[in-house]
């Protein structure tokens, strides 16, 4: 459903995706620093998409023992450049939940003032996903297959048509390669109906 993939950032050890049809799997590969502060270090999957939009899928990490850190995200971005302005849902290795932004190209990420879920709180999301309502950002979350309902207050954030909407992973150390499994992906440009 991608048009293309591409290493956000200067990798230090170039990243890969692969899709299984039979288990309707992206697989990521990748390493990079982080997806965050003023620049990003990710290899990113994405469609390039106007108007509302809405994507999302079932994250696990296939290596228990990776780095907590490292993190699963669905993302919008205005362009390929690693300071893009964006706006992500970010699911990390302990299962921590959280909805993030960067404003402006350059600009220092932003992310909301709570965090959820994870290891510490003793609860996983089976299922992530961000939704795009003209200049309004929202994530959505299950829990536990229950129908997806919208996590935290959305944020406000203007994407120029055409903006990149996808998938991606991050190890979160830059020359360390980890991957993520991404299941389950629906993406509509559409809202209202986040699956």
């Amino acid at each position: 459903m991608f048009q293309g993939q591409s290493d956000i950032g200067a990798a230090v050890v170039p990243g890969s995706a692969d899709y299984d049809t039979n288990t309707k799997q992206y697989t990521i590969n990748s390493a990079g620093y982080n997806i965050w502060y003023s620049r990003d270090e990710f290899r990113y999957l994405w469609k390039k998409m106007s108007g509302d939009v809405s994507l999302a899928a079932d994250v696990t990490f296939p290596d228990p023992n990776g780095y907590g850190d490292r993190k699963a995200v669905l993302v919008i971005r205005q362009s390929l450049d690693d300071d893009s302005r964006e706006a992500m849902i970010g699911e990390h290795g302990v299962g921590m939940i959280h909805l993030a932004w960067r404003p402006d190209k350059g600009a220092m990420m932003k992310d909301a003032q709570f965090r959820f879920g994870g290891t510490l709180a003793g609860v996983k999301a089976k299922r992530i996903g961000i939704e795009k309502r003209g200049d309004s950002i929202a994530i959505f979350v299950s829990f536990d297959g229950e129908p997806m309902h919208q996590l935290s207050p959305p944020v406000t954030l203007h994407f120029d048509e055409p903006f990149y909407v996808g998938i991606g992973f991050c190890s979160h150390l830059p020359a360390t390669s980890d991957r993520a499994v991404l299941s389950n992906v629906v993406l509509q440009n559409s809202v209202g109906n986040m699956q």
